[in-house]
């Protein structure tokens, strides 16, 4: 799907959709992890809306990989919004028997191609998937999106150095540089800055965008084109939280979940 067959607007109403989806399907099951899924879902909402071609289907076609498993309930969001899942799907996340889980399980139907959520794995196995494209004489392409945290693992950094050495062109990873982890900012838990530099030593073609400037992320994530000799890189700036003001930046939100009133709060915030 280009750029040009979703306007800015309609992008922006389904960023909306979708935080409204996980702020109510988390709130419901008790889930963690909405700050990171709020963070998340424009960076979700570009590649699925603007970035992706739905004529790339298939094994050798268009791919993402959501390596930050944790914020699947975005994921669904967007999938839905798609039209690939159904409102009955996503009424049931997070719910014994569902397809749908906390973290992203395989699923054919709906694109899901790994079971991510232990964290530096996504960015290996789009390697894999991108090489193999290449092999297979595809025009596919694969985006990765990935945690600022999961880059402090030696595995992330072992896939960025292969992808360079092997000019993969057809890779997109896109990381969610909301500055907080688990336990706490990045910075003081294993400083990753300077981080584009980091990128760009390796190989990498690297650009920084406001992770929620939603025109920018869909002109970022766009498969490289005359750039095909080197994977890119694109460091998405954005806030844990994004849209519910009791939730920004504030790393409580990554294990709760909102009561009725916060839930009541955080959707009028969302209406739009």
């Amino acid at each position: 799907m280009s750029q040009a067959a979703i306007s800015l607007p309609e992008m922006q109403a389904r960023a909306r959709a979708v935080r409204r989806f996980a702020v109510q399907a988390t709130a419901r099951t008790r889930a963690s992890h909405i700050g990171s899924a709020l963070s998340v879902t424009d960076i979700l909402v570009a590649v699925y809306f603007a970035a992706m071609r739905p004529d790339r289907a298939g094994i050798h076609g268009d791919h993402c990989i959501l390596s930050k498993g944790h914020a699947a309930v975005a994921l669904y969001g967007v999938l839905a919004e798609r039209g690939v899942l159904r409102v009955s799907d996503i009424e049931h996340f997070y719910e014994n028997g569902s397809l749908l889980a906390g973290h992203p399980e395989p699923n054919a139907e709906a694109g899901i191609i790994f079971g991510s959520g232990s964290l530096g794995h996504g960015l290996p196995v789009s390697n894999g998937m991108s090489f193999g494209k290449r092999l297979a004489g595809s025009d596919g392409h694969t985006w990765v999106v990935m945690s600022d945290g999961e880059c402090e693992e030696g595995s992330t950094w072992e896939a960025a150095l292969f992808a360079a050495q092997h000019r993969l062109g057809n890779l997109t990873a896109i990381v969610d540089r909301n500055g907080i982890q688990g336990m706490g900012s990045t910075e003081s838990i294993m400083g990753l800055e300077p981080f584009a530099q980091k990128w760009r030593a390796f190989g990498w073609r690297t650009l920084e965008v406001d992770g929620h400037d939603l025109a920018a992320l869909a002109e970022a994530a766009q498969p490289a084109g005359s750039t095909t000799g080197q994977p890119t890189m694109v460091i998405a700036r954005t806030t844990k939280g994004k849209g519910v003001s009791f939730m920004e930046a504030n790393n409580d939100w990554h294990y709760r979940s909102a009561n009725p009133d916060e839930l009541a709060t955080a959707l009028a915030e969302l209406a739009g």
